[in-house]
C-alpha cells in the first residue's frame, strides 16, 4: 500500500481542524455547567500557590547553592525538594493547621449558639457569625454567606461549606444545622452547646496526642538533617571520597540513593502523621432534592452519610 501524499495529509489535517473547531463552537454556544472544586483540587491549588511563593523561592535558592557547591544536578534538585517538603516531614504543620481549624470551629459553634439564643433564625445567625470567625475558617464561611445571599438553599449551601472545610468534626456540626434547617424544630441551642463541647474535648485530646508525638517529629527532623548534612559535607570538603558520583553513571547511582532516602523520609513521616477519621458528609450533588422534606432524603444528598 503506497503512502499518503502531501495533499492527502493536508486534507486530513484540515478536516480534523474543521471538526475540532465545530465541536468547540458548539461547546461555546451551549456552555458547560460549572462544577464546584473538590477538596483535592483546592489542596492542589494551595500547593501550587505555595510553590510560587516564599517557600518556592527558598527552594530555588537552596538548589542553586547546592548545585554550585557540589556540581551535581541530582543534589541540586534533591535540595529543592527537601526544602519544599521540610515543613511536612514530621507532619507537624498539617496537625497545627487542623488544630487551629478545630479551635476556630468550636468558637464559631459557640458564637452561633449564642446568636440563636437571642431568638434569631439560622439564616440571620450565620452571616452575623462571620464577624467573629477565626481566619482559618473565615474564607469558607464567607463563601457560605455569599451563597445564602444568592438564595441558594440552606441545605445545599451548608453541604458546600462542609466540603470547603473538609473536616470530620465540622461535618457533625453542619449535619445538625442541615437537619434543623429542614425541620425547623426547637432545641438547636442545646444541640450546638453539646457539639461545641464535643469539639472542645476532641481538641483537648489532640493537643495531648500532639505533645506526645512532638519528640518523634523532632527525631525525624534530626535524622533527616544529619543524613543530608553529612552528604553535603562530604561533597564539599572531601571531593575525592565522592568523586565517582560526578560521572554520568555516578549521577544515576546518586538518583537511586536519593530515591531510597526519599522513601525512608516518607516512611518516617507516615509514622508521625495523625490519621484523620473518615468524613461523615461528602457533598455529592450540585443541588439538594427539594420534593421530599424528610431527614433521610436530606442526608442522602451526601456520600457516606447515614441512610
Amino acid at each position: 500500500m503506497s503512502g499518503l501524499s502531501m495533499d492527502q495529509l493536508l486534507a486530513i489535517v484540515a478536516g480534523a481542524l474543521a471538526g475540532g473547531g465545530l465541536f468547540l463552537l458548539v461547546v461555546a454556544l451551549r456552555g458547560i455547567a460549572p462544577k464546584p472544586p473538590s477538596p483535592r483540587a483546592k489542596r492542589l491549588e494551595a500547593r501550587l500557590r505555595e510553590l510560587l511563593g516564599i517557600r518556592g523561592a527558598m527552594a530555588l535558592i537552596a538548589g542553586i547553592l547546592v548545585l554550585v557547591a557540589t556540581g551535581w544536578v541530582v543534589a541540586g534538585v534533591g535540595a529543592m525538594l527537601l526544602v519544599l517538603g521540610w515543613r511536612g516531614i514530621g507532619g507537624a504543620a498539617g496537625e497545627r493547621k487542623a488544630m487551629a481549624r478545630l479551635e476556630a470551629l468550636a468558637t464559631w459553634t459557640e458564637s452561633l449558639r449564642d446568636t440563636v439564643a437571642g431568638a434569631v433564625s439560622l439564616e440571620q445567625a450565620i452571616p452575623s457569625s462571620l464577624r467573629v470567625a477565626a481566619p482559618s475558617i473565615q474564607g469558607p464561611l464567607a463563601s457560605l454567606v455569599d451563597r445564602l445571599h444568592t438564595r441558594m438553599p440552606m441545605a445545599e449551601a451548608l453541604g458546600r461549606f462542609a466540603d470547603d472545610l473538609d473536616d470530620p468534626s465540622a461535618d457533625m456540626v453542619i449535619a445538625a444545622l442541615v437537619i434543623n434547617s429542614r425541620l425547623r424544630g426547637p432545641g438547636l441551642r442545646d444541640l450546638l452547646s453539646a457539639l461545641a463541647a464535643s469539639v472542645r474535648d476532641e481538641l483537648h485530646m489532640r493537643t495531648k496526642v500532639n505533645a506526645e508525638r512532638r519528640s518523634t517529629r523532632r527525631s525525624i527532623q534530626i535524622v533527616v538533617g544529619v543524613s543530608v548534612g553529612l552528604a553535603l559535607v562530604l561533597a564539599i570538603f572531601n571531593r575525592g571520597y565522592v568523586h565517582p558520583y560526578g560521572s554520568p553513571l555516578g549521577q544515576l547511582i546518586l538518583i537511586v540513593v536519593a530515591v531510597l532516602y526519599a522513601v525512608a523520609f516518607l516512611w518516617l513521616r507516615k509514622l508521625a502523621r495523625f490519621d484523620s477519621p473518615e468524613r461523615l458528609l461528602a457533598f455529592a450533588t450540585t443541588t439538594v432534592p427539594t420534593a421530599p422534606a424528610d431527614v433521610p432524603d436530606t442526608v442522602a444528598a451526601w456520600r457516606g452519610g447515614p441512610s
